[in-house]
């Protein structure tokens, strides 16, 4: 008789804890996702000054200088003809020339571009066919040329923008 109330006893729990296994209660909620276009470039500071102080004996084209020491990423997620350009707040006068040069991963380098002729109405494309992603720590190379016959320029601040665009 003991086995049977053993069992009996047994049954009656097992019924107890699937029924409880079974009772669940359930709440749904709706969620709304979205992601919006996103541009974004930054550089990682400035170059150094850049002084031309020589030339060669006879020849009016003095000796550039270059400055590769700065660099720049950008993220868009918007579409692959995205462009970065750059421009100068205003352009150098005749015989001083300002080029530069983005390295990309994700786009097409035009490679080594005058800039300085160009103004915030006239920016040059340097980077383009960026793909979607990002483009991490890319080198920015600038280089500085002058003509002897340009004279001497005194210590001038240019600001050079450079836009992602599509």
């Amino acid at each position: 008789m003991k086995k049977s109330i053993v069992v009996i006893a047994l049954v009656v729990l097992s019924f107890a804890v699937a029924q409880n296994a079974m009772a669940q209660a359930t709440a749904t909620q709706n969620v709304t996702l979205a992601v919006n276009a996103v541009y974004k470039i930054a550089t990682s500071g400035n170059p150094g000054a850049m002084t031309i102080t020589t030339g060669t004996a006879g020849n009016n084209t003095l000796t550039s200088v270059t400055d590769a020491s700065t660099n720049y990423s950008i993220t868009q997620n918007f579409a692959s003809t995205v462009k970065v350009t750059a421009n100068l707040d205003a352009a150098l006068a005749a015989g001083y020339t300002l080029q530069i040069n983005l390295a990309s991963a994700k786009g097409t380098s035009a490679g080594t571009v005058d800039i300085s002729a160009t103004t915030p109405a006239s920016a040059a494309s340097v980077v383009t066919a960026i793909a979607l992603g990002a483009d991490a720590n890319k080198t920015i190379t600038y280089t500085f040329g002058a003509l002897a016959s340009a004279g001497v320029l005194t210590s001038t601040a240019k600001v050079v923008t450079l836009t992602l665009t599509n």
